[in-house]
C-alpha cells in the first residue's frame, strides 16, 4: 500500500541521529516528507542528515536536549521559519538505565522520565500549540510494549514510557477536535544501539527471542528480531491519510511478545 499524506509536510523527528529516531527520518524522508531531525548528539546527528541528503533526501538537522523546554519551544520556532509550519511529529528520543529498583540511583530515575515523559511532554506542546492553529497535524510518541508489560530491571523506562504513552493518548483526546491525531507506536526487542548496549558484549538475539524464564519474559513468537525500519513503517502508517480515522491508538510493534497484552 502505497502511503498518502506525508509528501511535501514538514515531519519533526526527535532522537533521530541513531536507532528508530533514524529510521523514522529515514522513511518519512523517503516518501516526500522535509525531515526536521533533532537529537542532543550534534555529531551523529549530523552524519545522519548527511546521508539522507547524499540520497537527495530532505532534511536538517537540529541538535536539542528534549529535557530543556525554553530549548525545545526555540528548536520548534526555528524548524517553522525554516523549513514551514510542522504537519508531523515523532516523538523517538529516549533513553534507558537498567537496574533493580532498590538499586537505582536518583540521576538515573530522574533522567529517565526528564528525557523519556518529559521531553515528549516538551516537544509536543511546542508543536500541539501551533497545529491547534491550523486544525491539523499528526503526532506519534515511539513508546516500548515494556509500558504494559513488567520487566526485570526496567521499571525507570517502562514506568516512563507508561507515561510516555498515556499522556499521548490524553494528548490525543484534547486535540482531537481540532483534527489532530495523536498515536502510539510500543516496539518490543528491536535491533537498535540502545539494545545493545543493554545487553553489551553478551549481544545474542536468542537472548529476546528465547525469552528468559527466570526473568519471566516469553520471547518473540514470531522469531526474530524487530528491526529500526518494522518500527518506522509503523509511524510512517500512522501518520498517513491512511490512518486518518486512528488516533488514541497504541500499535505494538513486538512480534507478539506482549502477547497482545
Amino acid at each position: 500500500m502505497e502511503l498518502s499524506g506525508i509528501e511535501s509536510k514538514v515531519a519533526l523527528v526527535t532522537g533521530a541521529a541513531q536507532g528508530i529516531g533514524a529510521a523514522v527520518a529515514h522513511t518519512l524522508a523517503s516518501a516526500g516528507a522535509h525531515v526536521a531531525a533533532a537529537d542532543r548528539n550534534g555529531e551523529r546527528l549530523a552524519t545522519v542528515v548527511a546521508k539522507l541528503e547524499a540520497e537527495g533526501l530532505s532534511a536538517r538537522a537540529y541538535p536539542v536536549d528534549v529535557q530543556d523546554g525554553e530549548a525545545v519551544e526555540s528548536l520548534v520556532k526555528e524548524v517553522e521559519e525554516r523549513q514551514g509550519p510542522i504537519g508531523i511529529l515523532v516523538n523517538a528520543a529516549g533513553v534507558l538505565r537498567t537496574g533493580r529498583v532498590v538499586e537505582l540511583p536518583d540521576q538515573h530515575w530522574g533522567e529517565t522520565f526528564s528525557v523519556n515523559a518529559g521531553g515528549v511532554f516538551n516537544v509536543s506542546r511546542a508543536v500541539a500549540r501551533r497545529m491547534i492553529d491550523r486544525r491539523l497535524g499528526a503526532i506519534v510518541t515511539v513508546a516500548s510494549n515494556a509500558a504494559g508489560v513488567p520487566r526485570v530491571d526496567m521499571a525507570a523506562y517502562a514506568a516512563s514510557k507508561a507515561a510516555s504513552a498515556q499522556f499521548t493518548r490524553c494528548l490525543g483526546l484534547e486535540l482531537a477536535e481540532y483534527g489532530i491525531r495523536c498515536n502510539v507506536v510500543s516496539p518490543g526487542s528491536t535491533d537498535t544501539p540502545m539494545l545493545r548496549g543493554m545487553l553489551a558484549e553478551h549481544f545474542d538475539p536468542a537472548f529476546a527471542i528465547d525469552g528468559s524464564p527466570a526473568a519471566y519474559r516469553v520471547g518473540i513468537p514470531l522469531r526474530k528480531l524487530a528491526q529500526p525500519r518494522d518500527v518506522a513503517e509503523a509511524v510512517a502508517f500512522l501518520v498517513s491519510d491512511q490512518a486518518g480515522h486512528i488516533t488514541m491508538h497504541d500499535l505494538y510493534v513486538d512480534g507478539g511478545a506482549a502477547l497482545h497484552v
